[in-house]
């Protein structure tokens, strides 16, 4: 779902702003859209609510990420009790015209997957901003908190 869509309280519009301030600091000629899909009835249909979906553009070809745009998919907790939502995965996929040419997952080895692979040094910036991402929106556990 587009990030832009989620924002229902000051505190999580300003978390989702400082994803785009976290990506443009290893990237900086990316220009932020948090609103990556069109609003028709086909989209919606597959629209996932606990996504926030946001997507990155370059001015140009980016031959050391091998793509044109990154898509950022943030898989939010379902457990609507939880506020903000805690982050639960991040998939990173790095897009052209064409379609997608690779893809990052925090789920097993991190390695990104697909016919076109960026660079190793960006490898490790892409590492590096889904590390920041669980820091800025942290797992909370009720059980702690209280005690």
């Amino acid at each position: 779902m587009n990030a832009a869509d989620q924002a229902h309280s000051f505190d999580f519009a300003n978390a989702i702003a400082s994803v785009g301030t976290l990506v443009r600091q290893h990237f900086p000629a990316a220009s932020a859209n948090l609103k990556p899909w069109r609003d028709d009835p086909e989209t919606r249909r597959w629209s996932e609510s606990e996504t926030l979906d946001l997507a990155f553009h370059f001015p140009g070809w980016t031959p050391r990420l091998q793509c044109r745009s990154l898509l950022l998919q943030l898989r939010m907790s379902s457990d609507e009790s939880e506020l903000p939502p805690h982050l639960v995965g991040v998939v990173i996929r790095g897009m052209t015209y064409e379609g997608e040419r690779w893809r990052l997952i925090t789920a097993g080895d991190w390695c990104p997957r697909g016919s076109h692979l960026p660079q190793i040094e960006q490898i490790d910036h892409l590492h590096e901003i889904c590390r920041d991402l669980f820091s800025l929106f942290p797992y909370r556990d009720s059980c702690l908190e209280a005690s």
